[in-house]
């Protein structure tokens, strides 16, 4: 049995894994960063399936983590982007009301965007037909100019060659095994001894962390995302288009998105699944996730109406014919017939906190002196990911990592 020896040990190569060694190696240019990761290849779960909309950064209370680094994330990857040669849509996006009571939310929305420092405008009917001609609203809609698509396995591979040419390992088909002690892991049977363990493992980062004496307060449910591509020949809009969310629950409602390459995504779904990779049928079934995870859904159906509500509502989604009609209400002229396939399924690695029994909505970060976990980094984790983990590296490494307190932050 071997024995592999660094100064940082991160936990996934997903979009947080990635970034977080793209940023240490900033701040430790001498230092051995390794990173360990149970796929064989890159982009295999969230990181490397979801939409690649690059957030403005408005939906979000102001006093959050997703706040504070949504918008500044948006602009540092749309630079990388560039720099980078990647691909970027600017195609902006129009947020739509459906009827009165849409607008208070819709006014809530550019409050949040101002106070957040996002570029976002309140326009009306005759302003929506110039931006987005087949969009419809109720009076008034929000124009987000820096919101954009990009190709995340794109994005996820340019970010491993630099960090090969930043001289930082990554171990594909490595996957965590259990803790030996604060410093110490095992993987793939080999021992990984570090000064630093840095837990990004996405859908099973609260098991890790429980490993670590951490997120006893939470519970990982896992929620499948599913898109309809759509295959027909018209390019019947031209920018992303949303509806007003209700912001009592973390997920966003049918919407259009437009990818780098200009096909129309219809979706997503938001439907609660019965183990971590319940990705297609019972591929990947797990019996002891299964158990767990039917218990806290089941608590959570009984007794979170929010959640009950939700859960009803988004099961519909599986109805191709209702997805399609709930898109309809967002546009003009909308073509159904035959032209939508279902594309590749995502799952949202969702924290509910089990003392209230409600979604957590925002990032969540527990540590110790040896130790941090990055807990809950659902979207816009992707567009957050730059400045989120530089804020760990200079909060949790570089200063509050000291004192040994679990923190939620």
């Amino acid at each position: 049995m071997g024995i592999i020896k660094t100064d940082f040990l991160i936990i996934g190569a997903g979009i947080i894994g990635l970034s977080l060694a793209y940023n240490l190696r900033k701040r430790f240019p001498n230092q051995s960063i390794l990173i360990i990761e149970k796929e064989e290849n890159l982009g295999k779960h969230a990181s490397g399936r979801n939409s690649g909309v690059l957030h403005a950064g408005f939906y979000y209370y102001p006093d959050s983590l997703k706040a504070k680094f949504t918008r500044q994330g948006n602009e540092e990857l749309t630079k990388y982007c560039e720099e980078k040669g990647l691909k970027i849509n600017k195609c902006g996006k129009v947020v739509v009301a459906k009827c009165e009571e849409d607008l208070e939310t819709l006014f809530e929305l550019k409050r949040r965007g101002d106070v957040n420092g996002v570029e976002l405008y309140v326009i009306d009917e005759k302003e929506l037909k110039e931006l987005e001609p087949n969009a419809k609203t109720y009076k008034f809609a929000l124009w987000s100019p820096k919101t954009s698509t990009v190709d995340p396995l794109e994005v996820l591979s340019s970010l491993k060659t630099d960090l090969e040419e930043m001289e930082v390992r990554i171990l594909f088909n490595t996957p965590f095994q259990k803790r030996l002690d604060e410093n110490s892991l095992m993987a793939k049977d080999i021992i990984f001894e570090a000064e630093k363990i840095i837990n990004c493992a996405g859908l099973y980062a609260d098991k890790i962390a429980k490993e670590f004496g951490h997120s006893r307060n939470y519970i990982l449910v896992p929620f499948k995302g599913l898109y309809l591509e759509y295959k027909g020949a018209e390019t019947f809009i031209k920018r992303n288009i949303y509806p007003v969310p209700n912001l009592k629950n973390p997920f966003l409602g049918v919407h259009f998105t437009i990818k780098v390459d200009g096909k129309i995504k219809v979706g997503p779904t938001a439907t609660p699944c019965f183990w971590r990779e319940n990705y297609d049928g019972f591929k990947k079934f797990n019996l002891l996730e299964f158990l767990e995870i039917l218990k806290w859904e089941s608590l959570l159906f009984f007794k979170n109406s929010k959640f009950r509500d939700v859960a009803f509502q988004e099961i519909k989604k599986y109805i191709k014919g209702y997805m399609l009609i709930e898109a309809s209400k967002l546009v003009r002229y909308f073509p159904k017939n035959g032209h939508y396939t279902w594309s590749r399924p995502g799952i949202r690695a969702q924290l509910i906190d089990i003392n209230s029994l409600e979604l957590v909505h925002d990032f969540v970060i527990e540590y110790d002196k040896s130790s941090i976990h990055v807990l809950n980094a659902i979207s816009p984790a992707f567009t957050a990911s730059f400045p989120f983990t530089r804020y760990i590296v200079e909060n949790y490494i570089l200063g509050g990592c000291q004192n040994g307190k679990i923190q939620k932050a």
